[in-house]
């Protein structure tokens, strides 16, 4: 099976998608009964776990692939965090 044209570097597709994924709510909302402050300084694109998403989606969404984490299995803003944030950069060095 043949794989068809990719999407990931055409501008209009990464904007639309971009502001759908915004107006879905698909980002931290610093306004949320649930956020919590210190996250400000613990956000996903910092996170050992954040998986970046390829071509100009990179830029600002990743997957979270942290097992102990509520997000785990989904697409994230990178400005995003969440309780089960981890920046220990020697984590992969310790397995």
């Amino acid at each position: 099976m043949s794989k068809g044209p990719s999407l990931v570097n055409v501008r209009e597709h990464f904007d639309t998608t971009h502001a759908r994924w915004i107006q879905r709510g698909m980002y931290w909302d610093r306004d949320a009964p649930d956020a919590k402050d210190e996250w400000f300084g613990k956000q996903c694109m910092t996170c050992c776990y954040y998986v970046p998403l390829s071509g100009l989606f990179a830029g600002d969404w990743g997957a979270c692939s942290n097992a102990h984490s509520p997000l785990d299995g989904t697409v994230r803003f990178e400005h995003d965090g969440c309780e089960a944030y981890n920046e220990n950069e020697d984590y992969w060095n310790d397995t």
